[in-house]
């Protein structure tokens, strides 16, 4: 069955369609992670995108719902080859039965890595998966062009606090704010003794207090983080007043609530090879990403920035001792991916044990 990639610079890329019987109209990014392809699909980061993959076989060891990280948020699917039969004692069923289920359109056959230099050099645009192509091409190219990613925290967030407990002794009490949590960043605390009650993402601060956590972990999510004013507020409520853990968007909203700034960058930084450098030592941390804004380094207040992207010198991550407070824009939490830079979970547990 014939599908199309229409990018919204009139490009088309024509192939073959699997997974669900359905089109879709999203914003184009590419991941460059030769694995963890569950994790993407997973991710609540990526609502309101269409993924391509650019490395070129997809789907080889099929899927295994225990490795979900979230609730499948993703617009469309792009890949070059997709593996009809995987080979992996955990595999459940393949990919296009996956794609199927959560309804998501899914294109093969055509050309990833040269759509992705495209992006590259022209920066991340809208596209649509459709499997025919209209008369009215200009109809759709106007739709294409006037997509944007709105409200995607709130199409992702959980709307009931659950609770995980921790591994062996309850050493500290942690509240994660949901906004499009991965799995594993709640794993990551249970597994260091800490108790974690998980909230929706528009819990106020006060609520928050009155479960007298020992620590508030800020999760990743999706989408633009100055659009979420009224988190941003509740943040700025909670910052100095109990240690703060952000990851990704989380990281962003922490520098927001303090009086920085956030951009889109031209194409992210999506992939589990992205190198950070630490600038108060010798480090470069190879760490897995998933994003397309980042801070300001210039417009950090009440921080100190901590790391920066090797590549394009980013920020990310900040300080804020005096807060007890840091972020990360990289993912310590990744799975599958580097486990670099999970001795940051032990540094907020540290944090925790301090005193005001």
């Amino acid at each position: 069955m014939k599908r199309y990639l229409i990018l919204q610079d009139g490009t088309i890329a024509e192939g073959e369609g699997f997974g669900a019987d359905a089109g879709a109209v999203g914003e184009l990014v590419f991941t460059t992670g030769m694995c963890g392809y569950i994790a993407t699909l997973t991710d609540p980061s990526y609502a309101g995108q269409i993924v391509m993959q650019t490395f070129p076989l997809i789907g080889n060891y099929g899927i295994i719902e225990e490795d979900f990280e979230g609730v499948s948020a993703v617009r469309g699917y792009v890949v070059r080859e997709w593996c009809e039969e995987p080979s992996n004692f955990r595999a459940q069923y393949n990919l296009d039965e996956f794609l199927k289920k959560k309804g998501i359109p899914g294109i093969c056959g055509i050309d990833t890595r040269e759509l992705t230099r495209k992006i590259r050099e022209s920066g991340v645009m809208n596209a649509a998966i459709a499997d025919e192509l209209p008369e009215d091409m200009g109809a759709l190219l106007d739709k294409i062009r006037s997509y944007s990613v709105t409200g995607a925290v709130d199409s992702v967030t959980g709307d009931v606090r659950e609770v995980i407990p921790a591994v062996g002794e309850t050493k500290h009490r942690v509240v994660l704010m949901d906004f499009g949590a991965k799995a594993n960043i709640a794993r990551s605390l249970s597994k260091r003794g800490c108790e974690v009650t998980i909230v929706p993402a528009h819990t106020t601060a006060e609520e928050i207090l009155s479960l007298s956590p020992d620590g508030v972990m800020l999760s990743n999510g999706p989408g633009d983080p100055a659009e979420n004013t009224a988190i941003i507020g509740e943040i700025g409520k909670l910052f100095g007043k109990i240690p703060m853990f952000g990851i990704c968007l989380g990281h962003q909203l922490m520098a927001l609530s303090q009086g920085g700034r956030t951009e889109k960058l031209k194409y992210g930084h999506r992939g589990v090879n992205q190198p950070v450098r630490d600038v108060k030592g010798t480090r470069t941390y190879i760490t897995s990403q998933n994003h397309g804004y980042t801070v300001i380094s210039e417009s950090i207040k009440n921080g100190e920035l901590r790391y920066v992207n090797a590549n394009d010198l980013t920020c990310e991550g900040v300080d804020y001792p005096a807060a007890r407070a840091f972020s990360v824009q990289f993912h310590p939490e990744a799975s599958s991916g580097p486990h670099d830079t999970q001795f940051l979970f032990d540094i907020f547990c540290e944090n925790m044990n301090k005193k005001e």
